[in-house]
């Protein structure tokens, strides 16, 4: 697949400290993300702020972003905050813009716990001021170990060898970390040796706990998967459709899967330390 060229603007926002379901709130420095996940489900936010444009081929800077955060901080109350919702904070362009390096600073000094959530080995420049702060918890999200599989469908992100070792060197700081494994892709990183060989993986890693998702349909997410799928799994592209639109093969495909990720953790004493997102 050939990787997109992205345009990359500077933007001023209004708020960055926003309420979030997945803590009490969610910090993103970026709208969009570069690294252009064929099935990422942030692509919703294409319907408002650039209508009909593909997913990774804009990202807009919030230049602003921790002077805003700054007044934000002495005003809200002190609450988990998730890092990052709708884009990766870490994406390409943070390596020049360090505003998601700049918002960790604020958050720490005002004693906001964190939780982060990335694809990028760059965040590994971060880890110097989140090392040992009991408040904070670091996950790195990894959908497969297969390298051409990863350049696929994540063409931007880092590498899965360059995520684990983000979690060791995260581990050898004293931080809490996790992995968040999925949404595994049919037939393609759902198998039993894909599952097995990344379930040793994270295990070696030693991740305090690990969340496992499969694949759901959200907005625009079909279309970008059946073009993917169309170009290089054609034979794989009415399986696609039945699991994400017909509810009973859906309801069969969830149930298989937990069967299966479970018995697979199990055999590798993993158990307790996973959590299933479906």
């Amino acid at each position: 697949m050939v990787e997109k060229d992205c345009r990359v603007t500077e933007v001023e926002c209004r708020s960055v400290l926003n309420k979030s379901g997945l803590a009490d709130y969610a910090v993103n420095c970026y709208g969009g993300c570069e690294h252009g996940c064929v099935y990422c489900y942030a692509r919703f936010a294409t319907r408002f702020s650039h209508p009909g444009e593909s997913w990774g081929s804009f990202v807009d800077v919030r230049l602003n972003a921790p002077e805003v955060l700054r007044h934000e901080v002495k005003r809200k109350k002190v609450g988990r905050v998730f890092i990052s919702s709708v884009c990766d904070g870490w994406q390409p362009a943070e390596a020049n813009y360090l505003v998601t390096r700049r918002c960790l600073e604020i958050l720490l000094l005002h004693h906001y716990p964190l939780s982060i959530l990335t694809k990028s080995a760059l965040a590994g420049r971060d880890l110097d001021i989140l090392a040992s702060k009991p408040e904070v918890e670091f996950g790195v999200t990894i959908t497969t170990l297969d390298e051409s599989l990863r350049r696929l469908i994540e063409p931007k992100s880092s590498s899965p060898t360059g995520r684990l070792a983000l979690l060791q060197e995260a581990k050898r700081r004293g931080i809490r970390t996790y992995a968040f494994l999925g949404p595994f892709l049919p037939f393609l990183s759902d198998t039993e040796e894909s599952l097995t060989s990344l379930l040793r993986a994270i295990k070696d890693v030693g991740v305090d706990y690990f969340y496992v998702d499969r694949l759901n349909q959200r907005f625009g997410v079909w279309l970008s998967l059946r073009n993917l799928l169309q170009e290089h799994f054609p034979h794989l592209v009415d399986s696609y459709r039945k699991i994400l639109f017909d509810r009973t093969a859906s309801r069969q495909y969830s149930e298989g899967l937990a069967s299966s990720v479970s018995c697979l953790a199990r055999k590798q004493g993993l158990d307790g330390k996973m959590i299933l997102c479906f």
